[in-house]
C-alpha cells in the first residue's frame, strides 16, 4: 500500500487531503460532469471535482472506497475513478459510482476510450442503505475488474479490458470524484456533498 503518495485535486478550490487520509468529502456544483460522446454533436466534459494519486499503470493493484450522499437530482454521482492521460492531451477514464437515475440510486460504470459507454445496476439495497455502497477496482489478468463489496462478499459487475494496454510506465490517476450534471429546478444553485470513507490503494 502506498499511503504516503501525495493526493492531488482537480476542478476544486479545496486543498487536497494529507497523504494518509482515508476519509474525506467532495463538494460538486451543478453542471459538473465527466462524460464523453462521439458526435454529432460531440460532447467532452471533465469539470467534476476529483481527488487522486498518481501511479504507473504497471504498479496499480487495487483500490476501494465506501461512498455515500443525499442523492436527489438526476445524474447525481460519486465514486471511484481511474484516469489515463494521453500524449495528445486527451484522457481515457473509467468511473464507477452511485448515480441517481429514475428517482433512485443505481450503481453505474462508465468507461471512455474514444466515446463513453454506461452500464446501470440496481443497488438491491433498501431504505437509507441505498445511499451508500462500497466499490473496488482490481487489476486481474491485465484487465480492470470492478466489484461491489457487501461485507465479505465481492460481486463483479464489469470488466474493462483496455485499461492496462497503454504501456507499463504510463501514468494514471486513481481516486474519487463527485459530480452533479443536472440542475434541480427548485434548488438550482445547491451543491452535492459526497462522503468517502476507508479509501484504500494497493500497488506493487
Amino acid at each position: 500500500m502506498m499511503s504516503q503518495l501525495s493526493f492531488h485535486s482537480i476542478n476544486s478550490s479545496e486543498n487536497p487531503p494529507e497523504p494518509t487520509t482515508t476519509s474525506f468529502q467532495i463538494k460538486a456544483n451543478p453542471k459538473t460532469d465527466i462524460w464523453r460522446k462521439v458526435g454529432p454533436p460531440e460532447i467532452s466534459r471533465f469539470n467534476a471535482p476529483m481527488i487522486y494519486k498518481k501511479v504507473s499503470l504497471s504498479l496499480f493493484k487495487r483500490m476501494r472506497v465506501t461512498v455515500s450522499a443525499d442523492w436527489t437530482t438526476l445524474y447525481d454521482q460519486g465514486g471511484l475513478i481511474m484516469v489515463i492521460p494521453q500524449q495528445d492531451g486527451t484522457k481515457k477514464w473509467i468511473k464507477s459510482q452511485i448515480e441517481f437515475f429514475q428517482g433512485e440510486p443505481f450503481i453505474s460504470t462508465v468507461s471512455a476510450d474514444r466515446g463513453a459507454d454506461m452500464s446501470l445496476l440496481q443497488t438491491g439495497l433498501k431504505g437509507e442503505d441505498r445511499n451508500e455502497v462500497t466499490l473496488e477496482y482490481r487489476k486481474e489478468h491485465n484487465a480492470l475488474w470492478i466489484y461491489v463489496v457487501d461485507g465479505e462478499k465481492s460481486v463483479p459487475i464489469r470488466e474493462v479490458t483496455w485499461a492496462f494496454g497503454g504501456g507499463d510506465e504510463q501514468e494514471c490517476w486513481v481516486g474519487v470524484f463527485a459530480a452533479r450534471p443536472g440542475v434541480n429546478a427548485e434548488r438550482a444553485d445547491k451543491t452535492l456533498m459526497v462522503s468517502f470513507e476507508n479509501f484504500e490503494l494497493d500497488v506493487e
